[in-house]
């Protein structure tokens, strides 16, 4: 290939990457769009009030017990269903951008992926695959740990925020300036979203409202346990503080027992980690000691072969490790 057709492919390359990111940074802010959708929640709120009132009117003990299950089992199937896409996804990382625009940034990567490894071993088939790999791979595997990041933040200081909320209600203060102190005195992530929420509020979004598109910014189950006790409070009334105090008695304990359960399996984590690690860096270290050595796995088709074969073997060692040592509770 001559050097005038890699300077032409260079700059054709060159310019789909930076347009791509151009275009990220330049979308639309997506503030109008939250406001319209603020707006077409209210102008729904008469049907919430009657559907209140006739829970209200239809309160007791067994109608509540039914109530939580009901609301459990519709937000768990909500939840399962919104973790899925990618504009969720970039909700629960606290990313503005859309998701168009984060597919738009994942090509771009894959471009200059893609470009780089032609540059450096014009092989088409396995740059291709390389890009489309690079374009698929890391840009999900940021944001899904820009998210968890986020949601973990967001769960070391709930329950911090629930005793907030139990202290100002003993001391008179209504429940809206309970939040809205949680959203001045707490720290990112969750002031932000209980700001966003006080906002909500005073627009004159209903509570439950609220509270489910907080829950599909955060959906962690401490926060699905907060919205079903203030539903619950708001609906058959009750002593919030006397509820909202055994629920951050309960989400203590269940930190409790989340870092016990880290600390008994660290020594499968340990052993996965090491055993995943193991033949990359068997290979790294041979491939510097002894170059000739390994030439042939690299340059010679059957080695690529059992090169593509051990990766997919690997992969799937590591799933199913990752699944042993994963603890839900």
């Amino acid at each position: 290939m001559g050097p005038g057709l890699i300077v032409i492919v260079a700059a054709i390359l060159g310019f789909v990457a930076v347009a791509g990111v151009g275009l990220v940074f330049a979308g639309g802010s997506p503030s109008q769009t939250r406001t319209l959708k603020r707006a077409q929640a209210i102008g729904g709120s008469a049907s919430v009030r009657d559907a209140r009132a006739r829970v209200r009117a239809a309160a007791n003990p067994d109608a509540r017990r039914k109530q939580i299950v009901n609301t459990l089992k519709e937000q768990e199937r909500q939840q399962k269903k919104a973790r899925l896409t990618i504009a969720s996804k970039l909700l629960q990382a606290g990313l503005t951008f859309r998701a168009r625009q984060f597919y738009i940034a994942s090509a771009a990567f894959g471009v200059v992926v893609l470009f780089i490894a032609f540059l450096v071993r014009p092989v088409l088939w396995a740059d291709l695959l390389l890009g489309l790999a690079a374009a698929a791979g890391p840009p999900r595997w940021i944001l899904g740990f820009l998210g968890k990041r986020r949601l973990k933040k967001f769960t070391a200081a709930f329950s911090d925020g629930m005793d907030i909320i139990v202290r100002g209600i003993k001391s008179g203060l209504p429940v809206h300036e309970c939040l809205g102190i949680i959203g001045r005195e707490t720290p990112e992530p969750m002031a932000g979203e209980f700001r966003r929420l006080v906002e909500n509020l005073a627009m004159g979004m209903p509570l439950d409202t609220a509270l489910d598109k907080m829950s599909e910014r955060v959906p962690t189950n401490e926060l699905r346990f907060f919205a079903i006790v203030m539903n619950v409070q708001q609906r058959t009334g009750g002593n919030l503080a006397e509820a909202l105090n055994n629920l951050s008695t309960v989400l203590r304990s269940r930190k409790l027992m989340r870092e016990k359960i880290k600390a008994l399996s660290s020594e499968a984590t340990a052993s996965a980690m090491i055993i995943g690690a193991l033949p990359p860096s068997v290979v790294l270290l041979i491939s510097i000691t002894s170059p000739a050595y390994m030439v042939p796995m690299f340059a010679d088709p059957r080695g690529q072969l059992m090169l593509i074969a051990s990766g997919v073997w690997m992969a799937l060692g590591i799933f199913v490790m990752r699944r042993m040592i994963n603890f839900k509770f």
